[in-house]
């Protein structure tokens, strides 16, 4: 997972028969059950604050796609470090499954980088990858939450691995994937190559939210996964791709009727085209803000239906996301993870009108997790790019629902190659400290630098402060 990378404040919106005032109450009941709240108000209880380690589908594939001994071996080392729960990766993003759902294939075999190089890791098992850890955990009493890949289905592998997912499967579905706003012009992700665009002919093919169709055979896949006795779901990438997606006729005829009037000069009203980032102050499109507005709106959307999907499977399961911490430019992929109470526009008014803070998805989500991938060198502070800061940043942002932050030890400057042991134990000080809990990514890199000490360490000093 690349690392990487979402309320309509006043309408009152039937959710299975549910309106947003009573999923706001529900979302602040389980805060409560967490030891959430205010991280300095006296009282809280901090040793109920969640403790989630990250397990990547295809980083851990070769240890645990055919081995269930291993599995139970090695949650009962999480618990033994400290940590009470699990975010298990059942969705990678070439797209198919490691649960059963009618929607789309079971995954047979994933890349990694092993001693040998890079290559495919082959599953031979037919055993419920998932049902194997909701087992052990429960075996050692952790929680458990699914985690998927959200809009893609599909990876076009580099090193001549080739290709796979439902994108590269089934030819029906091209219309599935997103449009890219090149400089040459709009072209499906599909058609990318070599020559047209070196730097996206490979990796990760991103879904088109825009889709109707597309949302639809999420939902129902969502459905399917919270038959589970899983304790939450999560959503990672939940968004676009990037700056330059979706701009597919979906997305021209719906952005038209969000604003209520034709754009003739499609897209170079409204982004122009080969832009990667926004337009600098002077240059900027006719309909930009209003485009930025649109897509955080369409994430919002499909939010609110997932968290349906979910509630009317299990009312009591709990609904949340990954995101990056770093809000001042993750307008770029189309999110908005503030709660609509975020005054958007009043601290980022280069890019976000009055409109954007109504797409603020915060108060949907009854946890949030934030990724705190900051260097070695910056773990408290109060800004962004700092663990603390991201953590506290997210905390004034989202309010009273559940927010859990926290580090990459294994990629960004300073923590590539292992060796930082005191840096990960202050990870957990400072997240903890500055949110409702931690979280670290990935177990692949606990493992491969024996960090399971350090962690240790850092959730007993935290707890055995005053």
């Amino acid at each position: 997972m690349n690392r990487r990378n979402f309320f309509t404040g006043m309408l009152l919106l039937t959710l299975s028969g549910m309106s947003l005032v009573s999923c706001k109450k529900e979302a602040k009941e389980i805060t409560r059950d967490w030891g959430g709240g205010d991280p300095g108000t006296p009282g809280t209880d901090k040793s109920k604050k969640p403790r989630i380690v990250w397990i990547d589908a295809a980083a851990n594939f070769p240890d645990y796609a055919n081995n269930k001994t291993r599995i139970g071996q090695d949650v009962k080392k999480i618990k033994d470090a400290g940590l009470t729960a699990i975010v298990l990766d059942v969705r990678p993003t070439m797209g198919d499954v490691l649960f059963q759902t009618s929607q789309v294939d079971q995954v047979h075999k994933l890349d990694y980088w092993g001693d040998a190089g890079y290559g495919f890791y082959e599953r031979t098992e037919t055993w419920d990858y998932l049902q194997a850890f909701i087992d052990a955990c429960r075996t050692e009493g952790l929680k458990i939450y699914a985690a998927i890949n959200t809009f893609v289905a599909g990876n076009k592998y580099s090193y001549g691995l080739g290709q796979q997912g439902l994108l590269f499967r089934d030819n029906t579905k091209k219309d599935w994937a997103s449009t890219m706003n090149h400089s040459f012009g709009l072209i499906n992700v599909l058609d990318l190559d070599a020559t047209t665009d070196p730097n996206n002919d490979y990796g990760t093919k991103f879904l088109n939210p825009h889709n109707d169709a597309v949302q639809q055979f999420l939902l129902n896949m969502i459905g399917d996964l919270a038959k589970y006795n899983v304790d939450g779901i999560i959503l990672d990438r939940a968004r676009f791709n990037n700056f330059q997606t979706d701009f597919s006729p979906q997305a021209k005829s719906k952005f038209e009727a969000y604003i209520g009037e034709t754009v003739a000069n499609f897209p170079n009203d409204v982004v122009v085209p080969g832009t990667s980032y926004y337009p600098l102050p002077g240059t900027m499109p006719k309909y930009f803000k209003q485009w930025m507005a649109f897509r955080a709106k369409t994430i919002h959307d499909f939010m609110e239906k997932a968290r349906t999907k979910v509630k009317s499977v299990n009312s009591k399961m709990e609904f949340g996301v990954y995101v990056g911490g770093w809000y001042s430019t993750y307008y770029d992929v189309g999110v908005n993870w503030a709660s609509p109470d975020y005054n958007t526009a009043q601290f980022y008014p280069s890019w976000a009108n009055s409109d954007y803070r109504n797409y603020g998805y915060g108060d949907l989500m009854d946890i949030t997790m934030i990724g705190a991938y900051a260097p070695t060198t910056s773990i408290y502070g109060s800004t962004e790019w700092t663990v603390e800061g991201f953590c506290k940043r997210a905390k004034t942002m989202i309010g009273n629902n559940i927010v859990i932050g926290g580090p990459d030890v294994g990629n960004g400057s300073g923590w590539t190659g292992g060796g930082k042991p005191n840096e990960v134990s202050q990870t957990v000080d400072a997240a903890m400290g500055a949110c409702d809990g931690y979280f670290i990514f990935d177990l692949i890199h606990i493992k491969k630098y024996n960090y399971w000490s350090a962690i240790k360490k850092g959730v007993d000093d935290y707890l055995a402060k005053p």
